[in-house]
């Protein structure tokens, strides 16, 4: 939890500063037991801790109800270390009923977030299956489970052991698409937006730079323009101009936001909105800063 930073902060929220949002963490825990908040090295950011995304999304929902603005960072699971020193993580006893015919989706889905499947019984018009996943290949897995299954799928998941560290895990298939310009979205350039993508935008809405306005079909993120206007002249063109055929923007919830962001991404809350943006909003300092990073891997 965090001070938002965005350029649209402070016009929709009542409770914007640094001390409001510590005094409102701190209170929730008189009543929330299972809650942990520690200060960060920063002054402006709040180490939260709770017992799963569920948990987390119930209390940021609460605050943005009270009028209190924050921004939030990806969720992060807890490591430990056993007693030679070896990083170990949490694992999740998973059980799913699914359709037959969505059986090998899920399958390969839980096993590319390193997933281990241990059982398998299959029913009239269902499969059951349980696996053993570390909590980390959770997070974002509900919106992933509900569209492969289309809806059909039930899945429930307990804590099981600490085992050692599995290794890193991909995070999500696509991109997203960035905005590279500040001022209100047209129907003129989201036309052309939506071709790269879906969008999570309608025309009209306030964005800035480094804003997420969609989501790329492609791996890579993508920086677009949704505000360009379009230029008029004082030629006659030969037909009247076409109709704008734009598609309704999916329409994001404050869960499937959070399942959505990535490391480098974070989530604006306010008591009217809710929007997804990158921690660097300037499109050439992001990129400079993830060349750094694919240098220093290398």
């Amino acid at each position: 939890f965090m001070v938002n930073t965005s350029p649209l902060a402070g016009r929709e929220g009542k409770f914007v500063t640094t001390p409001k949002i510590r005094e409102r963490l701190y209170r929730e825990l008189r009543n929330n037991v299972s809650l942990r908040v520690e200060d960060s090295d920063s002054p402006d950011v709040f180490k939260v801790s709770g017992r799963g995304e569920l948990q987390l999304a119930i209390l940021i929902e609460t605050m943005r109800r009270e009028g209190y603005e924050f921004a939030v960072s990806r969720p992060e699971v807890l490591f430990r270390r056993d007693e030679k020193g070896a990083l170990i993580e949490p694992i999740e006893n998973v059980t799913v009923d699914v359709p037959q015919e969505h059986v090998g989706t899920v399958i390969e889905s839980l096993g590319k977030r390193k997933g281990e499947m241990t059982g398998m019984s299959p029913g009239t018009d269902s499969v059951r299956c349980e696996f053993l996943v570390p909590a980390r290949g959770l997070i974002g897995f509900r919106t992933e489970f509900l569209t492969s299954t289309r809806g059909m799928g039930i899945i429930h998941h307990t804590f099981d052991s600490y085992q050692p560290y599995k290794g890193p895990i991909s995070g999500r298939l696509r991109g997203a698409l960035v905005s590279m310009e500040t001022g209100n979205s047209t129907s003129y350039a989201l036309e052309m937006v939506q071709v790269r993508g879906t969008l999570f935008i309608e025309p009209g809405q306030p964005v800035y730079e480094g804003m997420i306005i969609g989501e790329n079909a492609r791996e890579d993120d993508l920086s677009v323009n949704g505000c360009r206007m379009k230029h008029l002249t004082n030629m006659r063109s030969s037909g009247s101009d076409g109709l704008l055929k734009l598609e309704a923007p999916r329409q994001m919830s404050l869960e499937q936001c959070i399942e959505f962001l990535e490391d480098d991404e974070l989530l604006e809350v306010t008591p009217i909105s809710v929007r997804m943006r990158k921690k660097i909003l300037d499109t050439t300092m992001r990129q400079r800063a993830k060349k750094r990073e694919a240098a220093a891997m290398e």
